[in-house]
Formats: C-alpha cells, structure tokens, sequence
C-alpha cells in the first residue's frame, strides 16, 4: 500500500461565499463525511497545511496583484470571485496545502497527497482572480516543488473547465508541462488544441477538448492512450494534478457524463503512469454527493499498489 497523505483543516471552511453560490464550504464537508464513513480515513497519513507566505505566493503571481488581494476587503474581485473576511487567510493555506504535500514527498514521508482546499485555484491568472480563484494553488506548488529541486513538473487538469490561468502561467516554459482535458466550448472559453505553448514552451501544452455529453469511454480513451506516453516522454520528477470533480454527470455546471467507475479509470490510468510522487488538489466539483463519492474513490486509488 502506497504511503498517502490527506492535508486538511478547518480554515478552509473560512472561505465563505454568498448564498446560492456553488462553491460554498459544504463541498469539503461532503468530502470529510465520506472519507470517515469508509475504512480508507485511518489509511490516510493526516497532515495539517502551513500557510504559504507572500514571497511562496509571488512565485506565480505578480505584486501588484497580491497587494490588491492583501487590501481588497470584502466583495467580488470579478462576477463569480468572492472575498469575505476569511478569504485571504483560507487562500493562502490552500497553496500552502500544496507546498506541504510537496515537502513531505521530498521528504519521502509521504508518496501520494490529497489536498482537500477551497478556494479553487486553476482559473487565478498571474495577475488576477477568476472563476471562484483567488490564487493558482497548483502553480505556485508547481514553482515550489522547482525550487526546493523537482526540475521538471508535470500538471494534469481533469476538470470540466479549462485552467486557463494555469496554462497562461507556464505556456512559455518548457519546464512545466501542462496537460488538460476538458469540456469545449464552455466556461471560460480557452484551451483549443491548438493551443500548444508559446516560444520555448511551445510543445509543453496539450488540451484536450471533449465535446458536451462526453463520458468514461471518451476520457478512458485520453487517460489510457495519450497521457501515459507523454509523461513518460516528458519523464518528471513531481505530478500535479487540478482534480475537477465536476466532470460527474449529477454536476450542475458541466454538460460532461462521467460516472464513478469513469472517476476511478482516470485516476487509476495518472497513477498507472508514473513512480514518481502524484499530489492531487481540489479544483471543481459541485453536487455534493457526486463530489464526496469521487474523492473516496480517488483516495482509495491514491493507496492501491
């Protein structure tokens, strides 16, 4: 049984958002619930989140925008963006959450991770909020993890919306592969396949549009065939994942029909496709049934040998 890590805490309930808003703090408590109503909760290694500093921050984001986040307030930073009093502080745990799952791989405490974070990250440009994201949880891990001496990263987003923010980040560097399936056109309207990377990281971006109604043979397909070759052609030291969870059928922002076992062939195909440590990070995922019964699968994938 691999070694994984379950990085959670409280202050992620601190992020509130307005009524009626989807990405709300019932989504993690839908996570909790299933998780400690299986057997896989007292398999997990519990880890608590550090808080990530200004200057972890500043790895993926520009300063202007960070000072715009440290004196915001409360209100939407753009029209589905939301900052309460908690949001700053809750944000900066979501990325440190990342940043510890990677610590304590390198340390080889841990082999896989789970970080079970709101706010969402994916969307979060360099230079500002979008999409229910403040900042690029998984870009700025994705610096770290280059930092502290993973030379090479290898980010994967299987949410049913594109990660624009992640792309645009890294388009230019050829070494942070980003790889992304999802669905097109929908929200927020990036992610072509003709979207390969600019200049020297042209090649080092690779989206994959699937089309409304897409299900489990589509994306069993991608994650079987594809992927595999291109993380072993790109032969990383670190795995990231952006794990979108709205994909699900039951989910109310997507028109993409994955089931369960659609969840589980994904997540059995990334780890399938390398020995090299895999940390995966809440994105998406809106019903909240669908939301708790996904992530149990993929915990309980993330311990398979």
């Amino acid at each position: 049984m691999h070694k994984a890590g379950f990085i959670y805490d409280d202050i992620f309930l601190k992020h509130e958002t307005p009524d009626r808003h989807p990405e709300t703090s019932e989504r993690l408590i839908s996570i909790l619930n299933h998780l400690k109503n299986s057997d896989l909760w007292n398999k997990l290694i519990h880890i608590k989140p550090r808080k990530a500093g200004y200057e972890d921050i500043a790895l993926a984001h520009t300063n202007a925008y960070i000072e715009k986040i440290k004196s915001f307030g409360v209100g939407y930073l753009d029209g589905d963006t939301y900052m309460s009093e908690g949001s700053l502080e809750t944000a900066l745990y979501a990325a440190g959450a990342v940043i510890e799952a990677i610590d304590r791989c390198k340390s080889g405490e841990i082999e896989r991770a789970f970080c079970a974070v709101r706010p969402p990250g994916h969307h979060a440009e360099a230079d500002r909020a979008m999409g229910f994201c403040i900042f690029n949880n998984v870009a700025v891990g994705a610096r770290y993890a280059q930092k502290i001496g993973y030379e090479k990263v290898f980010i994967i987003d299987f949410d049913v919306h594109h990660g624009n923010g992640t792309q645009h980040i890294f388009e230019s560097d050829d070494t942070v592969f980003y790889f992304s399936t999802h669905q097109y056109p929908h929200y927020p309207g990036t992610g072509k396949e003709s979207e390969k990377g600019i200049g020297r990281g042209e090649g080092f971006t690779y989206n994959v549009t699937m089309r409304a109604g897409s299900g489990d043979k589509d994306y069993l397909h991608v994650y079987h065939d594809i992927l595999p070759g291109l993380i072993k052609n790109f032969n990383p030291g670190l795995i990231l994942v952006s794990a979108g969870y709205d994909i699900r059928t039951e989910d109310p922002l997507s028109s993409i029909r994955i089931s369960s076992e659609g969840i589980h062939g994904i997540v059995q195909n990334i780890m399938a496709s390398t020995d090299k440590p895999v940390i995966f990070a809440l994105e998406g995922g809106y019903d909240l049934e669908a939301l708790g019964e996904s992530v149990r699968i993929t915990v309980e994938e993330m311990q398979q040998d």
